[in-house]
């Protein structure tokens, strides 16, 4: 089949029952980050997703690409910058991850998610394409979860002919399964220390993964941040001989409030994002470098009502996402690590009031720090509610009730995520709740929060 063919139309049958048959295969794939009980857990190498590209013809060539990397704020980056190009008229793809609800979400065109039939059509191309790797002896072992999502998007991408893709890399660089691209632009979002059990323990060791991104006589695009990573980002930048882009022009003075205005290619953008905080600021600075160095250097299209209209229009939930219901403001934000826990802390200072009580509704994964992202968050609150979560590294729920009574704030833990949101209701009326510590949480949440149902301890009921 050529490499941009359509497959045809299905009934809608026929697409429910691909696309749960697609999903439901995912979902039994072997995690990047840990194997199954008994199996020895994978390595990462670009070896395995480059042969498999090979046999579905290299659709990441056909079309120029952005990568950025990072620890915090990639995605909220990516997502700006997508807006930005799909603004000035461009067919732009964008593949993130993870998702919050749907994994629909990771692959985009032009903001609007992957339709189900295509997804479920190309999951199985590349699934099959990866079989027939494996019974002839080219690949050891089938792809991962993230590796045939990711042939998935560069396939999509091919198929529906994007001017340019925005690539958010999945973890670390070096070795991500996206860095099989040659990156038109290399973006290095900031870098704190996560996933050291893999990436190193140092921020100087994260960042030369991360640095892994950059290509010899490329373009970087970052901004001052920590000393060793600057120190590093210098230094294998020189040694490759790269451009680098320093995006601090396009901050906004340190006093200012949204909206604001920069200068960028020789006008004045008002800069109005939906993406609430002041870290955002970093992020859409990197957005506004990346599309001038498009524009300036190699001639897309892209005018100053185009960057000021696609940060406008970006749409990047649970980033201090706030959500009005039942009386009570929720403040759902996906804060993962200390970095990104920092970052809510500072978002929700504004957001409170002495009269109205205020609760977290939290969880988190086994493998980040615990008790340091509980010193950040718990003490905000006057109480604090430990969900469970649907995922294979989640921490244990006696784990995170001594992380809370390390902090002194009365926590209480509930059987679901539902019922979490429903003690939440009837422990904070007609106040604030956040939501925060993991993806997982956040995304089983703001489902069920935004669903046009009541909420009932342990379950939701129409």
């Amino acid at each position: 089949m050529p490499l941009t063919s359509k497959l045809p139309r299905a009934s809608y049958t026929e697409v429910s029952m691909c696309y749960a048959a697609a999903i439901h295969q995912l979902n039994a794939m072997v995690p990047e980050l840990y194997a199954s009980p008994g199996q020895p857990r994978r390595k990462f190498s670009l070896d395995e997703i480059r042969i498999l590209l090979s046999l579905l013809g290299d659709p990441h060539r056909c079309y120029p690409a952005v990568l950025i990397a990072g620890t915090n704020g990639k995605g909220s980056t990516a997502a700006s910058l997508a807006s930005i190009l799909t603004a000035a008229g461009l067919r732009t793809g964008l593949y993130t991850s993870p998702h919050l609800a749907r994994v629909n979400e990771r692959i985009r065109l032009d903001r609007m998610e992957i339709a189900d039939d295509a997804f479920a059509a190309l999951y199985f191309r590349v699934h099959d394409a990866a079989q027939q790797l494996v019974l002839s002896g080219k690949l050891p072992q089938l792809p991962s979860f993230f590796e045939i999502l990711t042939a998935q998007a560069f396939l999509y991408f091919a198929q529906e002919h994007v001017d340019l893709a925005v690539l958010e890399v999945g973890m670390g660089g070096r070795l991500d399964a996206t860095n099989i691209v040659d990156p038109l632009l290399s973006v290095i979002t900031d870098i704190s220390l996560d996933h050291t059990e893999w990436l190193g323990s140092t921020i100087a060791a994260i960042t030369r993964e991360k640095a892994g991104i950059l290509r010899p006589s490329g373009t970087l695009i970052t901004l001052p941040q920590h000393s060793e990573a600057n120190q590093v980002l210098g230094e294998v930048a020189a040694k490759l001989g790269v451009c680098g882009v320093n995006a601090a022009p396009y901050m906004p003075p340190f006093t200012a409030t949204a909206p604001y205005s920069v200068e960028a290619l020789g006008a004045l953008v008002e800069v109005n994002s939906p993406l609430a905080g002041a870290h955002q600021h970093r992020n859409l600075a990197l957005a506004i470098a990346a599309a001038v160095e498009l524009a300036s250097k190699h001639g897309f299209p892209i005018s100053p009502a185009a960057i000021a209209d696609g940060i406008r229009q970006t749409r990047w939930p649970g980033r201090l996402e706030r959500i009005h219901r039942d009386g009570v403001e929720w403040i759902l934000d996906v804060a993962h690590n200390p970095a990104g826990a920092w970052a809510l802390r500072s978002g929700l200072t504004g957001l409170f009031s002495e009269k109205h009580p205020r609760c977290l509704i939290f969880s988190c994964l086994r493998d980040k720090p615990i008790a340091e992202m509980a010193q950040i968050l718990f003490p905000l609150f006057d109480q604090v509610i430990l969900a469970p979560i649907h995922a294979a590294r989640a921490a244990a729920l006696n784990d995170l009730l001594a992380a809370a009574r390390a902090t002194g704030t009365p926590a209480v833990a509930a059987e679901s995520v539902s019922q979490a949101l429903e003690l939440g209701l009837q422990r904070t009326p007609a106040g604030v709740i956040a939501v925060s510590g993991s993806v997982y949480l956040v995304g089983e949440a703001r489902t069920l929060l935004l669903a046009d149902t009541r909420l009932s301890a342990g379950r939701c009921e129409p």
